[in-house]
């Protein structure tokens, strides 16, 4: 229900320039992507996955209500910042217990069906949002006001699921976690470090929805957009994450970031606001095909006992170039162009699917 209305209130409600939203999205991401390491850890340490999930998104619901509350871009930062505070806190220990819970040669099956979940919900709330706005356009705080009921519903039904403890096994006494570079696998380095490139390139898709709304579409347009996205998303990500159990993640991955590029390259060159019907689906392709599967490829080679560290290692290290990539595209969009946000998107998915193909 929120997450499209975000540019447009803070940039067009609250006065704010793009390059403070790549400012407040970039800090906001990178906050979260910073805690998702030491969260697995301490799940790793507990034996317990359940505990942080709840507190997690429990501080989403609190981060929703500070949007309702926000009267500048101080306020909006403050209140997305929590609410990406909760995202650290329980991603790398829900991801876990995914992985914990899928059979043997299905976890890329267990991701998918995990994003394909998550992201009909996305659907169903956008849908929401877009007959909100349509029936009065200045009700947007209301908007966030109204998400805090779904958004606690989804916390008391957590309290209704049984952790199977059986799952994690005892930390053996030679194991440590290792947070030196130099102590990590070659292989893994380098994977690391093709998709810190990607993700230099990868700004908040808050840039998308922007950039349809300033060539020319109304905000309900825009949310329809955002719509589209998502249920591209939803109907890609199960398929992808079974196709990936069978042919492999690696294919999967580096097609995924050389069509990412392709994708960001069009909505450069695009000036109609009608093509954004099909951008936003195949940017929904995208994600649905690399989103999961990446998770289940981290998950593959973490060790059993501190899968929760390891990926929350990979998501920390990844969301490090979170900030710089939403600052720096904020930054072209000022004082170069819009399109140069887009243009050096591309270039950085397909360096970074060059790279995999290669290291993989």
């Amino acid at each position: 229900m929120v997450y499209p209305l975000l540019s447009v209130y803070l940039v067009v409600q609250l006065g704010a320039s793009p390059a403070i939203l790549g400012l407040v999205e970039g800090i906001a991401e990178s906050a979260a992507s910073l805690l998702k390491v030491f969260s697995g850890y301490f799940s790793d340490k507990i034996k317990a996955r359940k505990p942080f999930a709840i507190f997690g998104y429990a501080s989403s619901v609190v981060g929703k209500l500070f949007l309702y509350l926000s009267v500048s871009w101080g306020y909006f930062l403050f209140g997305r910042v929590i609410d990406r505070f909760g995202k650290g806190i329980r991603t790398a220990p829900r991801d876990a217990l995914i992985a914990d819970s899928a059979g043997q040669g299905k976890k890329g099956a267990a991701f998918g069906l995990h994003r394909a979940m998550d992201t009909l919900g996305a659907a169903i709330g956008v849908t929401l949002a877009y007959f909100l706005v349509a029936g009065s356009k200045d009700n947007i705080k209301n908007i966030f006001l109204l998400s805090v009921i779904p958004a606690a519903l989804g916390v008391a039904f957590l309290f209704f699921i049984k952790e199977k403890k059986r799952t994690l096994q005892p930390q053996a006494k030679s194991e440590k976690i290792q947070f030196k570079w130099r102590a990590l696998d070659k292989k893994l380095k380098l994977f690391l470090i093709f998709t810190f490139i990607f993700t230099l390139g990868n700004s908040s898709n808050q840039f998308l929805l922007l950039r349809a709304k300033e060539l020319g579409n109304p905000l309900t347009k825009v949310i329809l957009f955002y719509l589209v996205y998502n249920i591209t998303y939803f109907l890609v990500s199960y398929p992808a994450g079974r196709l990936s159990d069978k042919i492999g993640r690696k294919k999967l991955l580096v097609l995924g970031y050389v069509f990412y590029g392709i994708v960001y390259f069009c909505f450069a060159v695009n000036k109609s606001p009608h093509v954004f019907w099909f951008l936003f689906a195949m940017y929904g392709l995208y994600i649905g095909f690399t989103e999961g599967v990446e998770k289940a490829l981290v998950a593959d080679i973490a060790p059993v006992n501190l899968r929760a560290t390891t990926i929350g290692l990979h998501a920390t290290l990844v969301g490090i170039g979170l900030l710089p990539a939403s600052l720096l595209a904020g930054l072209l969009w000022k004082y170069v162009a819009p399109q140069a946000a887009f243009y050096f998107g591309a270039v950085m998915g397909l360096a970074a699917s060059i790279g995999l193909a290669i290291i993989l």
